[in-house]
């Protein structure tokens, strides 16, 4: 793959295979400064949704590749990798790999990855020269996806970034949904420490690395204060004004086998590349900004739709 010149924003084109949550907060972001957005869901509906809102969706996964990847790939500058991988890797990877290094026009390729990688710390802080070590099942696969992309790095000059992501959350999809839909529980494992990132830091350093690239590059992205999973909880449920549950001793506590798994690391993330090499400054340093960021947003949203059912006064 040969280094391509930089282009007008007018003629960037992000393609996003895993046209989720967090492709949608970067698209937008991307759409407003007149950027081309196609990218890939596995829903029919959700594809003819995205084409409504003026991005050149299709239909991707392990079963159906991309018909015809030379015409879809042809004008993207752009690319980002968030499909989540399985017992055989990046699902991309194994079916458009050698088609994304054939290009000659990409400028940028990103990989959301997470920080399960670096499995259980033991509390300890970690950063981007700490080895991985994943202890589960999710991890193990990341890492695996991580290094099938490398490998096009190494080899093929894919000008790839790594984005190791903590837990993330953001409007529609945080504590406060915990708690609403009755499903939150304080679980009390001493000593154990969590991550988050809100999805709007996601997108503006994924957004500045893209203003600033350097292929092989490797991100932690992760807010300022790890903390324990039932003062998130705590906190949320202060917000709203539901009642806190009770802590429960994680030994006792009864979680489906994936959330029990989540616990099995410990560990503190560090952020200071993103800040240092990036200069990016959070937007919510910590769940308590999020989470009321998150509450105000979907308060204006919810005013927005009272408003739009208000009749008209009487003449």
């Amino acid at each position: 793959m040969t280094s391509a010149p930089d282009t007008p924003a007018a003629q960037k084109k992000l393609f996003c295979f895993g046209f989720g949550y967090t492709a949608g907060f970067l698209a937008g972001r991307l759409m407003a400064r007149g950027w081309q957005i196609a990218g890939t869901t596995t829903s029919a509906k959700k594809r003819d949704l995205l084409r409504k809102s003026g991005v050149e969706a299709m239909l991707f996964d392990r079963t159906h590749p991309i018909a015809n990847p030379e015409r879809a790939f042809a004008d993207v500058t752009h690319m980002l990798f968030s499909v989540p991988p399985d017992a055989d890797g990046d699902p991309v990877f194994n079916m458009h790999g050698a088609d994304i290094a054939a290009l000659t026009s990409l400028e940028w390729a990103g990989y959301l990855s997470t920080t399960a990688v670096y499995g259980n710390q033991d509390g300890n802080w970690v950063d981007e020269t700490t080895p991985p070590a994943p202890a589960s099942k999710r991890g193990s696969q990341r890492l695996k996806a991580e290094e099938q992309w490398q490998s096009l790095y190494l080899n093929e000059g894919l000008p790839l970034h790594i984005f190791r992501c903590a837990g993330i959350y953001g409007p529609g999809r945080s504590a406060l949904d915990v708690v609403r839909a009755g499903q939150a529980r304080c679980v009390d494992k001493p000593g154990h420490m969590f991550n988050r990132i809100h999805v709007e830091d996601i997108a503006q350093t994924l957004q500045a690395s893209i203003a600033h690239p350097r292929p092989g590059a490797l991100y932690n992205l992760a807010d300022d204060e790890p903390s324990p999973s039932h003062a998130v909880i705590g906190f949320a449920c202060n917000l709203i004004g539901a009642e806190t549950p009770p802590l429960v001793p994680f030994e006792s506590a009864d979680m489906a086998p994936i959330v029990r798994s989540f616990y099995k690391d410990n560990k503190r993330v560090r952020n200071d590349m993103i800040k240092n090499e990036l200069g990016v400054q959070l937007l919510y340093p910590d769940y308590h900004s999020g989470l009321t960021a998150c509450l105000a947003i979907e308060q204006e949203t919810s005013d927005m739709l009272k408003l739009s059912d208000t009749p008209p006064e009487a003449e």
